[in-house]
């Protein structure tokens, strides 16, 4: 048998249907010879009963029987040609022998050699040796070839055996052409290689996505690492202040330790020496009373008359003394001292951190200059945008959305929406004002009332000494000293303005708790000029550091 067998060629074995070696050959009336499950799925798809050769139909279906003659002649040349195979492959470089993350190849014994193609009709993948027959031999040359890939089984419909083909859209699935006829008929099903173009397509969009998805998170990674920069350098700057805080706090707590104790001690001394000058007052009239009483004694006991009775007189009363009946010592109090001496401390600690405060927020310091398309037509403003004050004289300009026409106002050109800034301005030689922030979406024309409720956060001097914030209702503010220069800070995301006399390094007033969903510009009137009695201009200032 294996004789008769070399002399016979591949193309003897083939089915006409699947171009592969016979599986399960059988013979049909007409003595044609088919693949059991190829004859059988043509016959469900194609015309019934019908020779696929020479067309020849028949009545009625056959009943197939394997040809056992044909199917063991089949199997002896696939034996022939897999040890033809096997034997040329011994023959192959080691640099061919497949890796443990290479597709093998299938037909190999022993060892395995590295596929090249894997084959979509056969399912198995070759090497370059076992793939010859499918680059020569003309039934072969048809199959689908495809780079190696292993588990090609799953490239097979499990219920019908055939191969995966086709794209259902509908389903968004793989099929064959039975699932075609049989399920998804009236689906829009397409060949796999249009529904691959068409996937790979949105595969492509959703990758752009997704580097678009990682470069924003790249920038996110950026921005927090900044940001956990800032905060360490937020921190050793506060390191830096707290340590001079309370370094000063210390020396200041000894040196008002040293002189309460020098204090006390003085008021002490002061006291012994008090006690001191009595005591020795009091040692002399001693000594003077005792010097008396030997004189007298001494008399008493003469017996010369005539001196007893002339010296009477003068020894017979005591020596002039001091009367000590409401002298006394008494120790000093010092229940006032120490209380001053805290008073002190109080006040210089909270002098401290004001100036921390302070110069916390003037680290937020932006540049600020006047928008002239805002102000009003009445407001004079410098050239370099920094001073704006109010003059009689209307000037012609025109009325475009963004200008104040009634009220005596202007804003800043620069705006912000995230973040805090902070900027000062000159309010020196002045008798009304108003400063502040104010949103973008504000009235800006007829007669406004600068309060929260109509945006605007603001603090004014009223009259002379009279301040207030324009809250609702508003609120009076008790100063100590007259402010020359007005800091303001705003923190957009803790919703907080807050106004600072600058040079007393004291806080005016916090506005706290806002809610800022829109754009805030600095916001700045310099009042009328009330006969040129408040003439003198509103000017930002450059922030200097509050030592």
């Amino acid at each position: 048998m294996s004789a008769a067998s070399c002399l016979l060629t591949e193309d003897q074995f083939l089915c006409c249907i699947c171009q592969d070696v016979f599986t399960d050959p059988v013979t049909v009336p007409c003595g044609h010879n088919f693949c059991k499950t190829c004859i059988t799925e043509h016959w469900d798809i194609n015309v019934p009963n019908q020779c696929p050769n020479c067309k020849e139909v028949f009545n009625t279906r056959p009943e197939l029987q394997v040809n056992t003659f044909i199917s063991e002649m089949a199997a002896q040349f696939r034996q022939s040609a897999q040890q033809k195979a096997s034997s040329s492959s011994s023959s192959s470089s080691e640099q061919q022998v497949s890796k443990p993350a290479e597709v093998p190849c299938d037909v190999c014994t022993g060892t395995k050699l590295k596929a090249l193609k894997s084959c979509l009709v056969c399912l198995e993948s070759y090497c370059e040796t076992h793939l010859e027959p499918h680059l020569t031999r003309p039934g072969l040359k048809r199959h689908q070839l495809i780079d190696p890939v292993e588990n090609l089984e799953g490239r097979m419909c499990t219920k019908h055996d055939k191969l995966l083909e086709l794209f259902c859209k509908t389903d968004l699935m793989c099929v064959c052409m039975l699932c075609h006829v049989s399920y998804h008929k009236t689906h829009d099903v397409v060949p796999l290689k249009e529904g691959h173009e068409g996937k790979k397509a949105e595969l492509g969009k959703t990758e752009a996505e997704i580097q678009q998805m990682i470069q924003k998170r790249r920038l996110k990674i950026q921005e927090i690492k900044h940001s956990v920069e800032l905060s360490d350098k937020d921190a050793d700057r506060e390191i830096v202040e707290a340590v001079q805080v309370f370094t000063a706090l210390k020396e200041s707590v000894e040196r008002s330790q040293a002189e309460l104790i020098d204090t006390i001690k003085e008021k002490q001394s002061e006291t012994e020496k008090q006690a001191e000058g009595f005591i020795k007052e009091l040692e002399q009239e001693i000594s003077e009373l005792k010097k008396r009483s030997t004189e007298v004694e001494q008399l008493s006991q003469s017996q010369d008359h005539l001196h007893v009775l002339k010296s009477f007189t003068s020894l017979n009363a005591a020596p002039p003394t001091k009367d000590w009946t409401e002298v006394s010592v008494r120790p000093p109090k010092y229940e006032g001292t120490v209380r001053s001496a805290v008073d002190q401390l109080e006040e210089m600690l909270s002098e401290q951190m004001k100036k921390a405060e302070l110069k916390r927020v003037q680290r937020s310091a932006v540049d600020v200059t006047l928008d002239p398309d805002t102000a009003n037509p009445k407001l004079i403003l410098s050239n370099d945008g920094k001073q704006v004050q109010h003059g009689d004289v209307k000037n012609n300009i025109p009325n475009n959305p963004e200008r104040f026409d009634t009220c005596n106002l202007v804003l800043a050109k620069q705006s912000f929406s995230s973040g805090r800034f902070y900027y000062e301005v000159q309010v020196k030689g002045k008798t009304h004002w108003n400063l502040g922030v104010a949103k973008e979406s504000i009235n800006r024309k007829g007669r406004i009332t600068p309060n929260i409720q109509s945006g605007y956060w603001t603090v004014w001097l009223k009259n002379q000494n009279e301040y207030e914030a324009l809250a609702s209702p508003n609120v009076s503010l008790s100063l100590k000293s007259r402010p020359e220069k007005v800091g303001v800070f705003v923190d957009y995301e803790e919703g907080l303005v807050s106004f600072y006399d600058v040079d007393a390094a004291a806080r005016i007033y916090s506005f706290t708790g806002c809610s800022f969903t829109e754009k805030l510009y600095p916001y700045f009137c310099p009042c009328t000029n009330n006969g040129g009695k408040n003439s003198a201009p509103l000017i930002i200032s450059p922030v200097n550091q509050t030592e």
